[in-house]
Formats: C-alpha cells, sequence, structure tokens
C-alpha cells in the first residue's frame, strides 16, 4: 500500500485503544485525550474507509466484521512501530538482554562461561531465564531463544548451533558400587530420562539391546535433571559432548561404553525478525558462536575399552586399535588404575 492510501494515523490509534479497551472513556484515557476526540476521530477513520468499525447502541462497544478484520492488523503496526523505537533508542552495546535457554546447556554450558561474556561486555545486564519453550520467540519480552529441537519454527531468525552426541554416562560411585560390564548390566541400573524415552530407546537400538530386560526408569522434564540425577548416583543418564563434557572432565561422570549416536534433534539460536540486527543482540548470538568454535568439542573418553559388538559378534582390528579421542579428566589415579583393572572385558 503506498503512503497515500494509508488511512490517518490518529484515528488509527483512536480505533485500536477503543476496540482493544471496548470503551471509548478507557481509550480517551490512555490517550490523554476527551471522550468527544476519540468519537470524533473513530467516526474520521469510518468515514475513510466508508464503512462502519464498531456496532453502536449496546453498553460495550462490539466490533463489526469490518472492525474485526482491521484491528488484529492495526494492533500488530503498532506493536511494531513501539518495538523499532525502542530498539533505536537502546544503546549499541549495553542495556539489558533477555535470553531463554535450554535449562540443561543453561546451568551446564552457558552459566560456567558469563564471566567470558562479562569481560567483553559489562555495561550489557543480562536475565536468563530456563526454558525451552518455542512460544518465547514471538514475545516481545524476549531477545533471544538457545532452543533444542527441530529447527522449523516459523517467522522468526534461526541458526543451527550445534549438532550433538549422545551416550551414556553414570557416576564413579555408581559404578564402583555396580559395575556396568556389558550393556546387558544395564538391566541392574536405573535408567534416568530427559526426554519421554526416545533418545535412549535410540542409544539401546544402535547397541542391539531394544530386547534386553530393563530395570527401574525415571523420566524428568530436562536433561539437566536426568544428568544431575546421575551425579548423584541415582542411575544411569545420558549425556552428550556439549553438556556433559565438562562434568567428565572433573571426574564426576564416567562414560562406560565407547558407543555414541547423533541426538534426534538439535541446538539451535533463534529470535525475532526485527531484533536480529540490534546491536546488543548482535554481540550476544556471535559471541555464543565463537565461545562455541574455542570449545574442544571431542568423543568421549570411555572409562574402560568396552566395544560393543555388532550383531556378527566380530569386532574388526581397526575398531581393536582405535583409541576414542580424549576429554581431559581430572580423575585420582587410584580410580584410573582401578577402572583400568576392569577395562578387560568387551560388550556382547
Amino acid at each position: 500500500m503506498t503512503q497515500g492510501r494509508l488511512p490517518p494515523l490518529n484515528p488509527l490509534r483512536a480505533f485500536e485503544a477503543t476496540a482493544r479497551h471496548g470503551s471509548v472513556t478507557a481509550a480517551a484515557r490512555e490517550l490523554h485525550v476527551t471522550h468527544g476526540a476519540i468519537s470524533h476521530q473513530i467516526k474520521a477513520l469510518e468515514a475513510t474507509l466508508d464503512v462502519q468499525l464498531f456496532e453502536r447502541g449496546a453498553q460495550r462497544l462490539k466490533l463489526t466484521p469490518q472492525g474485526a478484520l482491521l484491528l488484529p492488523t492495526v494492533s500488530k503496526a503498532f506493536e511494531d512501530i513501539a518495538a523499532t523505537t525502542a530498539l533505536i533508542k537502546r544503546p549499541t552495546t549495553s542495556g539489558e538482554l533477555t535470553v531463554t535457554c535450554v535449562p540443561a546447556l543453561l546451568s551446564l554450558w552457558l552459566i560456567p562461561r558469563m564471566n567470558q561474556f562479562t569481560e567483553q561486555y559489562p555495561d550489557i545486564r543480562l536475565t536468563l531465564i530456563a526454558s525451552n519453550e518455542s512460544d518465547h520467540l514471538h514475545s516481545s519480552d524476549v531477545d533471544v531463544c538457545v532452543l533444542y529441537g527441530h529447527g522449523n519454527w516459523a517467522d522468526c531468525w534461526i541458526r543451527l548451533w550445534t549438532t550433538l552426541k549422545l551416550f551414556p554416562v553414570a557416576s564413579p560411585t555408581l559404578l564402583n558400587m555396580r559395575p556396568l560390564r556389558s550393556v546387558r548390566d544395564l538391566r541392574n541400573h536405573v535408567l534416568l530420562h530427559g526426554d519421554d524415552g526416545r533418545e535412549w530407546n535410540t542409544w539401546l537400538a544402535a547397541a542391539d539391546a531394544t530386547e534386553h530386560a530393563r530395570g527401574a526408569q525415571h523420566f524428568m522434564s530436562d536433561a539437566r535433571l536426568s544428568t544431575e540425577a546421575a551425579v548423584y548416583s541415582q542411575g544411569v543418564a545420558l549425556g552428550d559432548t556439549i553438556t556433559a563434557s565438562h562434568l567428565i572432565a572433573k571426574g564426576e561422570l564416567i562414560v562406560p561404553f565407547d558407543l555414541t549416536v547423533p541426538a534426534n534433534n538439535a541446538f539451535y539460536v533463534a529470535c525475532r525478525n526485527e531484533v536480529r540486527n540490534a546491536p546488543i543482540v548482535k554481540v550476544f548470538i556471535d559471541w555464543l558462536f565463537a565461545s562455541l568454535e574455542t570449545d574442544t568439542i571431542t568423543e568421549p573418553q570411555t572409562s574402560a575399552r568396552r566395544i560393543i559388538r555388532p550383531r556378527n559378534g566380530k569386532v574388526s582390528a581397526q575398531e581393536r586399535l582405535a583409541t576414542p579421542p580424549s576429554i581431559p579428566t581430572t580423575r585420582p589415579k587410584r580410580l584410573d588404575r582401578a577402572l583400568k583393572r576392569r577395562a578387560k572385558i568387551d560388550i556382547r
């Protein structure tokens, strides 16, 4: 629509406020004008459009079909104008930034690196919200979302942050009490789920263990809880190459098997299209990707050479000689020697 065909701005404001409140008096109060001024502006808009926008006579104003058709577009336009105006007024690299993030990634990856961001951008105040809800993508109260999912969210800017590999993890204390010498031994352990069970099913299928008997299982709302439960020796969880690496490096979790599988979903960074180029948003997104590049993401080092055999029961010479890349650990030497003594057993 060209500028010459647009209705006047003030009548549109009067119409939007009146329709939102269902009251001329409330609209007049919001816009700091008189009751008569609002009525005049609405009549002017109806004359310009040559349609009736409100049904008169009722105690509460009711929109006509034409008014109901116009209201969402007008409301969205004013919201966009307000949001863009706020971005223009926002300083380049200072102010408040609200970020929602997958709970496990927030607790186990982002928060340990917050000091690095603060050192680079000391004038940015972060509000961090643990959430994987994609509805935040369309909220004007949220600037950036880091989500775990399929990446097909509509009407927003999205970029793949990283894919993941999954593998079982357990605490050294638990494995000292109840060793995992083979996949079959998982039946003697509690399986900890951070989802509805799909990811464990994927790993067990890759290990040719879907038909093996299972013991107790607990389901939790997200991977942060299942990982924390594993740290506290409550069972065996699925870790990933991003969020579990620090706990493995500190020796709080051990990787008992050498099999990893791709995760069903991936981590994505996303935001509303209208805020993508805001300087304060851009520097945070750029920092996220730069921080990931500086991390050394490797295959987890197993606590023992537990090779998961394929169905034919054979392991190639290459598999026998291969040594998985390591995540450095600080486990006590006595624990390392104990683990190596249990390292003689292959998984069938």
